[in-house]
């Protein structure tokens, strides 16, 4: 899988196709708005759903994050059309390149 481009103010098509569904848009509209096919939309949407249903039945499990903390996160990552995989990927990537790892942990790591 790619890296996710920014599109019209979001972080990647998934996410404004999601954005755009909720403002109550068409399929057709969302992918005028996008310049993609009308067919792209409905993929970028069955996929994402595929996804957010084999992890939400164990199928995408990383074991290195306890269930709590995937619990946790599961409506934030569904609020973004990501897997909690990706979002988990995501926070760590945007606290890394912040350099905000000392803010965040608070642990005297920094001293």
């Amino acid at each position: 899988m790619g890296t996710s481009q920014p599109v019209i103010g979001y972080r990647s098509k998934t996410e404004a196709v999601f954005a755009l569904r909720r403002q109550n848009l068409s399929t057709r509209q969302i992918a005028e708005r996008l310049g993609i096919a009308p067919k792209n939309v409905t993929a970028l949407e069955g996929s994402a759903m595929r996804s957010v249903r084999a992890e939400k039945h164990g199928a995408l499990t990383d074991t290195r994050f306890p269930q709590q903390v995937r619990t946790l996160l599961r409506p934030h990552a569904l609020k973004r059309a990501v897997s909690v995989d990706r979002l988990i990927g995501d926070i760590v990537a945007a606290v890394a390149e912040s350099n905000l790892v000392d803010a965040v942990l608070d642990d005297g790591g920094s001293d």
